[in-house]
């Protein structure tokens, strides 16, 4: 783990990251000793940076860091946390304090191989994802709707090996994600994606996979997606940076056993990895 630059995993009390959930995060997959689509992650980075009005660190500085955490673990899952740094007590932010740099490691999750052509399980969670515009599509630091949502899943995986992940909803009953992922569905031709400029998490993944419909003329449409829609949808499937693309063979009344537009896709996503 590197702090500022600086081995060890020790942060200040009064970090705004710790105290608020006032920063942001990425993270990398990691395959010998390089981290796949870099560029993205840190445009990606920029951007919500700039939405909450953090300084994003410049480019040169944490590509030197990465490069000292993937010399010493060049395959897994790499995390990098920025927070707004330091302050005194209370909501204010100081309007001069550096932004606090955290590099982590992760072993690559030992997932079934089989998730990835034949499918996964997964389940609606009760939780709902309230709206709040200003910080739709941001990957920031206060994620305890997911925390939550992730506790419901894995008191139901204790009785279901086979469940795998969650879906959300908003509060309106819109679909709008997964725990960890970000979700697709393929109807009538059509590749559709749920609208998150009200909640969620907008992944880079996501933004490849919208950028494959575009080069090979698939119409894709990013809007409202009711839950009863996608269970008569012709394929669901979710993407994330470290899972690749995981086609949805079970969702309550929804079974599926073929993906035939998954598989494309994963294949394309898998290739411009190499």
């Amino acid at each position: 783990m590197l702090v500022n630059g600086v081995p060890g995993n020790s942060i200040s009390i009064r970090d705004r990251g710790l105290l608020y959930g006032d920063g942001v995060f990425r993270t990398l997959r990691t395959v010998q000793g390089k981290a796949r689509h870099w560029d993205l992650h840190y445009l990606k980075l920029q951007r919500d940076c700039g939405k909450l009005g953090i300084t994003c660190p410049e480019e040169a500085l944490l590509c030197s860091e990465l490069d000292q955490v993937l010399a010493q673990h060049p395959d897994g899952v790499v995390k990098l946390i920025v927070t707004r740094g330091e302050s005194a007590r209370g909501y204010t932010p100081s309007a001069d304090a550096p932004p606090t740099r955290i590099w982590d490691f992760s072993p690559l999750p030992d997932y079934p191989a089989e998730w990835a052509t034949q499918g996964i399980k997964a389940r609606i969670c009760s939780l709902r994802l309230p709206a709040q515009p200003r910080l739709a599509c941001v990957k920031h630091l206060n994620r305890l709707e997911n925390v939550l949502a992730a506790a419901e899943l894995r008191d139901e995986q204790s009785c279901d090996r086979e469940l795998a992940e969650g879906l959300l909803l908003d509060t309106e009953g819109h679909l709008i994600e997964g725990i960890r992922s970000n979700l697709f569905m393929v109807s009538q031709g059509k590749l559709v994606t749920p609208d998150l400029s009200r909640c969620g998490v907008a992944g880079i993944q996501r933004g490849r996979v919208m950028a494959w419909a575009l080069q090979h003329g698939i119409v894709l449409q990013v809007r409202d997606v009711m839950l009863e829609e996608a269970l008569h949808a012709d394929e669901l499937f979710i993407v994330n940076s470290i899972i690749g693309l995981w086609p949805i063979r079970e969702l309550e009344q929804y079974h599926r056993g073929h993906f035939p537009v998954a598989k494309q896709i994963r294949q394309y996503l898998e290739e411009q990895c190499r």
